[in-house]
């Protein structure tokens, strides 16, 4: 990243329906006629959060009084280097007008690929549209993987992995019958574990570090494309090669895994700076640290048992 890069503080409102708002750039600006987020440059002696509750003020007319990191990008356009620091945004006051003339619209998150944005903004789409939760419906030690499925749904968990390495072909065929219409009943993103095989009912597919390593591109004909990462190396390559999002472990020291030796948050940090996918922690997660992952710069936490407690 250039030493001249342009920081952003960057806003994704969201209203209590759950929407969020986006603008019209001016065609005379730079990557004018394309959809964005809302906020503006960091001035100097300005930390980030500053910038953005006093550009959101400028621009919409609202006050901020919270905000959560969301996700970090950093990219070179041919003419411009720019970072992005952007923070979600759901508790504010005033309603959101256009102070200096840009179009606005509230969409549904599910909505924001219809839109076109700057290629900037690619990832920040992603995040907007992901949950803070990333559920990991395992086999290994499940007696009754529909009853923990239906404990996931009534805790409003929104993107769950069938893991359902150790089952039968057949077993896992007639969980994911049901499994699947349920999901989408409660608007619930399933992803299937690539080390499953045969072709299953799914909203996209999990790699496992194994299968990411080996892809040279973005697997075909799925929504939602993720994978396990546990190393620098790992990131990058699902990034270059397109994927949604990436879950990076262990994060913590694990029941699962207790001979894995733990990453850490520091080197956590160091790692999701050199990247701008949207990557979930994992590994002795529980809902406490959801505030420590996003502070690290993860979009969320992933988990096998915690939410199942």
């Amino acid at each position: 990243m250039p030493n001249n890069f342009i920081q952003v503080a960057v806003g994704v409102i969201k209203n209590p329906a759950g929407q969020i708002l986006i603008a019209l750039r001016d065609l005379s600006a730079h990557q004018g006629g394309l959809w964005e987020f809302p906020g503006g440059k960091v001035e100097a002696g300005e930390s980030v959060e500053a910038a953005l509750v006093r550009e959101l003020k400028e621009e919409l007319g609202i006050t901020v009084q919270a905000v959560t990191p969301l996700i970090n990008i950093k990219h070179q356009y041919p003419d411009l280097a720019v970072e992005l620091k952007v923070f979600t945004v759901d508790h504010f006051t005033g309603e959101a007008k256009s102070c200096e003339g840009q179009p606005l619209k509230w969409v549904d998150a599910s909505e924001l690929k219809r839109y076109a944005f700057p290629k900037a903004n690619q990832h920040i789409v992603t995040a907007a549209m992901l949950p803070d939760c990333y559920a990991i419906l395992d086999d290994s030690d499940a007696p009754d993987l529909m009853a923990n499925l239906r404990h996931l749904l009534s805790q409003n968990i929104k993107l769950i992995q069938a893991r359902l390495k150790r089952s039968s072909p057949e077993a896992v065929s007639e969980f994911l019958t049901q499994a699947y219409p349920l999901c989408q009943a409660h608007r619930v993103i399933l992803l299937i574990n690539s080390a499953v095989s045969g072709s299953h009912q799914a909203d996209g597919l999990h790699l496992t570090s194994h299968d990411l390593l080996a892809c040279r591109e973005r697997p075909q004909n799925y929504d939602w494309v993720a994978a396990s990462c546990h190393s620098l190396e790992q990131l990058q390559h699902a990034e270059n090669i397109g994927l949604d999002f990436a879950v990076l472990a262990p994060v913590l020291p694990t029941q699962t895994h207790p001979e894995a030796k733990a990453l850490g948050w520091e080197l956590v940090v160091e790692w999701l700076e050199e990247v701008n996918l949207p990557v979930y922690a994992l590994g002795g997660m529980a809902l406490p640290l959801l505030p420590s992952a996003k502070q690290a710069g993860a979009r969320g936490i992933a988990a096998i048992r915690a939410f199942l407690a």
